[in-house]
């Protein structure tokens, strides 16, 4: 996890502190619901409850002679406490608390994405709102196909956004499952009541059945969800990065003021926030195959999982909401040169309209396949001489005795291609 791009509240959920106060959590809710059930003495929990302290520094020194953090945490813990830390983790196994206290810091981590998913769909909304008809080229295969209009580029990108949102919440809610069963799941020393009690009150779902873990399909479709999240961004700054280039600027990344592009050449405004959004989804799609890895354990538990979500659970969640943060910034701060965006539209010399004048000709009666060649033969001199395409449609003679000059306005009006923009707006549930 790299801390320059982490925000101070990802880095506390995944510090060694935090890690050992969450396992404190932890034991601390089974100690009470062992005591409600008359497991344990309440004096005892109470004393877990009032006393028991974390001591990150003496718990290191018992694992560098232990070689167990969950030993070297119980053992340094229960020094707090008293003759009463013989009470904690009762009854307990390792994973038992791992586990547990992991889905606790997953959920906090999503807390975190969610809240950037939400500032990126409220910037992606004003965009897709306030560019409803700036029209520009559409493109497909990286051509000039028809116009399009930059709010509906955005609406596509908002529409992934929220279809990810959704994927999100799901394999959040995956993941948020407590394990209380034991050494192989049977219970055989923790009664059930227990993890159904600690697991209400965390607000955990119980893992049923289990082995020794919970099972790691879990935490694959969660990674998967964080692997599609940065795919999307990846799809958004992709095409900003395309739009931003020199031959295209119809979109450029915000350019601050004593901001340097380049140190050789002092010209240079590079879209650098996209690049660097487009590389970490590379990371992420990566730490989303470890976790499928994970999946395939030794019969009822064995720790070949236990190293690898050691890095890609803190790294992966970290990276993800910082690739939010970056995307936020750029949507929020995105320039827009609607001009560019014309000029653009004309340097194609009207060949963007080529669908109308075929549709117009099959309806005055020709077939599609004559109609396409004709259109495909004026089309191509227009592209070949640099001539206006409008004006070889008008002046051709099989042509003329099918075109009227009304027809001719409507095939070669941009606002034909925008004319449903609003009422896919509305499909959409975006307000005017």
């Amino acid at each position: 996890m790299i801390e320059r791009y982490t925000s101070k509240p990802m880095q506390y959920i995944w510090s060694e502190k935090h890690k050992l106060e969450t396992w404190l959590k932890v034991e601390v809710a089974v100690a009470e619901a062992q005591a409600a059930l008359g497991i344990i003495p309440k004096s005892a929990y109470q004393r877990i409850k009032s006393r028991a302290r974390v001591n990150p520094g003496r718990a290191a020194e018992i694992e560098r002679e232990t070689n167990h953090d969950i030993i070297a945490f119980v053992s340094s813990t229960a020094e707090s406490i008293g003759a009463e830390g013989r009470y904690l983790h009762f009854g307990l196994t390792s994973t038992d608390v791992v586990d547990t206290a992991q889905s606790l810091r997953l959920r906090e981590a999503s807390e975190l994405i969610q809240a950037q998913l939400k500032k990126l769909d409220q910037a992606l909304l004003r965009q897709t709102k306030r560019h409803r008809q700036t029209i520009m080229a559409g493109r497909s295969h990286g051509v000039h196909a028809e116009p399009i209009t930059l709010g509906l580029k955005m609406a596509v990108f908002l529409m992934e956004l929220r279809r990810q949102q959704e994927r999100f919440s799901r394999a959040r809610s995956a993941v948020e499952v407590g394990k209380l069963s034991g050494a192989v799941g049977t219970y055989a020393n923790q009664d059930p009541r227990i993890e159904a009690r600690v697991c209400r009150g965390l607000k955990l779902v119980p893992e049923v059945p289990a082995t020794q873990i919970a099972s790691r399909d879990r935490h694959a479709e969660f990674l998967c969800a964080l692997a599609q999240i940065a795919g999307t961004l990846e799809n958004i700054s992709v095409e900003i990065r395309h739009l931003h280039r020199t031959e295209v600027r119809e979109v450029e990344e915000y350019f601050a003021k004593g901001q340097k592009g380049s140190s050789a050449m002092p010209h240079k405004r590079n879209p650098i926030l996209c690049e660097r959004i487009s590389g970490l989804a590379r990371l992420v799609r990566g730490y989303a195959v470890a976790a499928l890895e994970n999946m395939a354990l030794w019969h009822e538990r064995d720790i070949s999982h236990s190293s690898v979500e050691r890095m890609i659970l803190p790294d992966a969640t970290a990276t993800v909401e910082y690739q939010l943060s970056l995307t936020v910034k750029v949507i929020q701060n995105l320039v827009v040169y609607p001009e560019n965006m014309k000029r653009n539209l004309d340097m194609t010399y009207g060949l963007v309209h080529s669908q109308q004048v075929l549709l117009t000709l099959v309806k005055k009666g020709m077939s599609r396949d004559q109609a396409y060649r004709k259109v495909q033969e004026l089309a191509m001199r227009a592209w070949e001489q640099r001539t206006d395409f409008k004006k070889l449609v008008s002046e051709d003679i099989k042509l003329k005795a099918l075109f009227s000059a009304k027809d001719i306005k409507e095939c070669f009006d941009l606002k034909y291609h925008t004319r449903y923009i609003d009422r896919i707006y509305r499909r959409l549930g975006i307000a005017l």
